[in-house]
């Protein structure tokens, strides 16, 4: 089956890891605010539900990104894009200020995605 536009393996990667990462990050902190007065066990079950939709993209993610980095590069990747998408939670839903040095400690991790980026991955016998 082709896509009905062109897309390269690697953006599609993105997309489906920041899905996965929006389910995920509703499913670890939305009940902090939309769930607070609900039973634990209610909140576990439906963060368990929410799961469900986050590893139907971020599986896909892995196996497609695999084509084209190191299980390394996907890792790096895929967590800059939960402290990203995180952050962008944390503002908007939690209604919590993005301070200097939280900033600062994400900028920390810019040459990490650099560094495993900017080399091509390398050729195993897996892929």
């Amino acid at each position: 089956m082709t896509a009905p536009f062109p897309m390269s393996t690697s953006l599609i990667t993105v997309l489906l890891l920041i899905g996965s990462n929006l389910f995920m990050t509703f499913a670890w902190y939305g009940h902090l605010k939309f769930g607070a007065d609900s039973p634990l066990w209610r909140i576990i079950g439906l963060s368990w539900g929410l799961a469900f939709f986050e590893y139907c993209l971020m599986v896909p993610a892995n196996r497609i990104g695999y084509r084209v980095m190191s299980g390394f590069q996907l890792k790096i990747l895929q967590e800059v894009i939960t402290l990203v998408v995180f952050a962008a939670f944390a503002v908007w839903v939690l209604q919590e200020r993005l301070r200097w040095n939280y900033i600062a400690s994400f900028g920390c991790l810019l040459p990490a995605v650099a560094f495993v980026l900017g080399f091509p991955a390398p050729k195993t016998t897996a892929r």
